[in-house]
């Protein structure tokens, strides 16, 4: 006996079981099809469920933030740090206005702390400091006012301690090699000539050399 479904027409997929999956899995989805073009039915754009676009003032904010969690930074840095997010100039301006307004941005605390780390960290004399604080956009005039409140006697014991310290190295070399040594390592901290012979001078004096040539 034939059933009345029999005498209708076969699905057009039936025979390609590709087809046929595609048909049952299309049904009760709303998903758009490759190549973006919705269907009849699919559902359309829903700017709630999808989220609007993030505040583009409020992800400046939060990455000043996160830039000064720990430490501080020049006003400068802040900028180049925000200008290479890609945050529109004039939102940057304006934050960066109102943190210095709250005290999170002092390019002048800055420079002081970056000058009470550095000089008795690192033994670095004011001119090595200035190019420092110049690197990080901070004014000349800024930068002066910071450096003036290193005492020329603790710059001096800096330099001492450096050259004490790199003697160890240079046992076995002529005091004429180790006091050329000693000043080219000043310069490059910042040291002036004249302060930097009076220091490497006197520590070679003290020291006791007295194996220190080579054979």
């Amino acid at each position: 006996m034939t059933s009345l479904e029999d005498d209708r027409p076969a699905p057009a997929w039936v025979g390609d079981v590709s087809a046929g999956v595609d048909v049952w899995t299309r049904r009760g989805t709303d998903a758009t099809p490759a190549g973006g073009r919705r269907r009849r039915g699919d559902r359309p754009p829903d700017p709630v469920a999808d989220g609007p676009d993030a505040d583009p003032e409020s992800v400046a904010r939060k990455i000043l933030l996160d830039q000064l969690t720990g430490q501080a930074r020049s006003r400068r840095e802040l900028s180049d740090k925000l200008a290479k997010k890609l945050v529109p100039e004039e939102i940057a301006t304006r934050l960066l206005d109102r943190f210095e307004e709250v005290g999170l941005v002092d390019d002048e605390a800055f420079a002081r702390a970056w000058v009470a780390s550095r000089q008795p960290g690192k033994g670095l004399a004011r001119r090595a400091l200035a190019q420092e604080l110049r690197r990080k956009g901070i004014d000349d005039e800024v930068a002066r006012e910071a450096l003036d409140e290193i005492d020329p006697a603790d710059e001096e014991q800096a330099a001492r301690v450096l050259v004490r310290k790199k003697l160890r190295s240079l046992a076995r070399v002529d005091d004429q090699t180790a006091t050329r040594r000693l000043v080219s390592m000043l310069a490059r901290k910042g040291y002036g000539s004249g302060v930097a012979f009076a220091v490497v001078k006197d520590e070679l004096a003290r020291a006791d050399r007295s194996t220190g040539s080579e054979d």
